[in-house]
């Protein structure tokens, strides 16, 4: 059978991983001096904690190659293809990371998938992998399948502040006072694997309404859509929100996963979105 690998930027939850045997990478998290692995050392709550009495962005980084190395190992000494599930190339090093530890096992069929996304569309395409693997179909059917549906991703999501974009850089001081003096909330997307303005809307309320009208129109529902939803400390929202498209949309079931600390540095605490693809 085909191992499947994660890492903590799809949401997934841990114990989810666990049952299904799913090998979980950590990114890395640093605050000053300190760095963390976000799957055991840091977990979300404790990064939100820490990031709001933070006074600067505390940096993250890609897996370090040698973590992949005993799974790498275990499938080499079965005969055991392997495939990596990972986060977008042009957001992060973990694409790289996890291809220089591939060079170390020359003889292992290892494939990397830069899935040019994050989050829970990136968990969806994990568990599709996981399942096939499963089944028993073999990894070039795997890779074919996320490749497939890879350019079909859409990933929505709203930021309830726009402070930690400014201090990472992403937009101007200035700009970010405007905003929230207008009460300015923008949508976000992932497009081509990098994070891009998609609306700006004025008030909360609106975006959010906004971002269910967006997933109506461009989501086709059934079983292949795979539609989620994210949030950080933003759960009954969420759920709101999940209610709102389950009444509208023909899905069996629509999961909320946390976002992972790599991704809440920038987005900031209670933020949302949905993702699905079409």
């Amino acid at each position: 059978m085909t191992i499947i690998i994660a890492d903590t930027t799809c949401g997934l939850p841990r114990d989810l991983l666990a049952q299904r045997g799913i090998p979980l990478i950590p990114q890395i998290v640093t605050f000053g001096e300190d760095s963390f692995h976000d799957d055991k050392e840091m977990d979300t709550a404790t990064f939100l904690q820490k990031l709001k009495a933070s006074k600067t962005l505390p940096k993250t980084a890609a897996p370090e190659s040698h973590l992949y190395f005993p799974i790498f190992k275990r499938a080499q000494e079965v005969g055991e293809s392997v495939i990596i599930v990972a986060p977008t190339s042009k957001a992060s090093g973990t694409v790289r990371s996890a291809q220089t530890a591939a060079l170390e096992f020359p003889k292992s069929d290892i494939r990397v998938v830069d899935t040019l996304t994050i989050s829970c569309n990136l968990g969806s395409l994990v568990l599709v992998a996981d399942e096939m693997a499963k089944a028993g179909e073999s990894a070039d059917e795997i890779v074919a399948k996320l490749n497939d549906m890879i350019p079909r991703g859409r990933l929505y999501f709203l930021v309830d502040t726009l402070e930690y974009l400014a201090k990472g850089g992403r937009i101007g001081g200035a700009k970010r006072l405007l905003a929230e003096l207008l009460e300015i909330k923008p949508i976000l997307q992932m497009k081509d694997g990098q994070v891009e303005s998609f609306e700006q809307l004025r008030t909360k309320k609106r975006a959010l309404a906004r971002l269910v009208e967006v997933a109506v129109e461009q989501c086709p529902g059934g079983e292949s859509t795979h539609l989620c939803a994210l949030q950080v400390e933003a759960e009954s929202e969420a759920e709101s929100l999940v209610a709102q498209l389950k009444s509208q949309i023909d899905v069996p079931q629509i999961p909320i996963y946390e976002l992972p600390p790599a991704i809440v540095v920038h987005a900031g605490p209670r933020a949302m979105g949905v993702g699905f693809f079409v």
